[in-house]
């Protein structure tokens, strides 16, 4: 349910054209935040990669410019895919590095001085079950979010000094764009994650969204450098 708890903030949301982004987006807005999205492609206010060295510098300062300042962080592009050990290339290794990790970390480090000298800043990150686990045939994506994870609660310990809380989301399964072709692939794979959780289905990007305006908002103030599960209860069987 909508409400102004958001009011007043100014956030970049990446990964905004689809998925948990796009749904993130929404719900900022739906809470009163002003949202300055960013994606490689879509109907979003930066459309870029962001795993250029120069392309956070600048999507911050095109949201600074157009918001009047920037207090709130989401950064949800990632990819993901399967990929056996044995066979398992060096550039696609590298290249989930660089989204789900590099591109969170350049972020992250840019637009720091606007969040210290907000003194309320939030930054949320995207992890996953997998931030805390492993699967097989996802050795890329579990290493990447392992880290994301670790870098959210490095950052907590640097920034609360200056009112900056700092928390990691760990979606379970999600029914996005990006799970979509493993989903329809491998129906058997749907089906386990569907009983797996107690809640007995997928998990959709509101879901994860509202818990993201949770810790975006002042209800969650004493909350940082935490992993917040997601995921239906599924990992309580795990």
């Amino acid at each position: 349910m909508a409400s102004d708890r958001l009011k007043n903030r100014k956030a970049i949301v990446t990964g905004a054209a689809s998925g948990i982004g796009a749904a993130t987006a929404a719900r900022l807005r739906a809470d009163g935040a002003q949202v300055f999205t960013a994606d490689v492609q879509g109907d979003v206010d930066f459309s870029g990669d962001l795993t250029a060295p120069d392309a956070n510098a600048r999507l911050i300062e095109q949201a600074v410019a157009a918001m009047g300042g920037l207090d709130t962080l989401v950064p949800c592009a990632g990819i993901s895919a399967f990929h056996p050990l044995e066979g398992h290339d060096d550039a696609y290794f590298l290249r989930v590095l660089e989204v789900n990790l590099v591109a969170v970390f350049r972020l992250v480090r840019d637009a720091t001085p606007h969040l210290k000298a907000a003194g309320n800043g939030r930054i949320v990150t995207i992890g996953s079950t997998t931030s805390s686990h492993g699967d097989e045939g996802l050795s890329a994506y579990s290493a990447s979010k392992h880290a994301v994870l670790g870098f959210t609660k490095s950052v907590a310990a640097e920034l609360g000094p200056f009112g900056v809380t700092v928390n990691c989301v760990q979606p379970g399964a999600i029914a996005t764009p990006m799970t979509a072709p493993a989903f329809t692939q491998m129906p058997e794979f749907r089906t386990f994650w569907e009983n797996k959780a107690p809640l007995r289905r997928l998990g959709q990007p509101e879901d994860i969204a509202d818990v993201i305006a949770f810790l975006c908002s002042d209800d969650a103030r004493f909350m940082s450098g935490h992993g917040v599960w997601v995921d239906g209860g599924a990992m309580v069987r795990h």
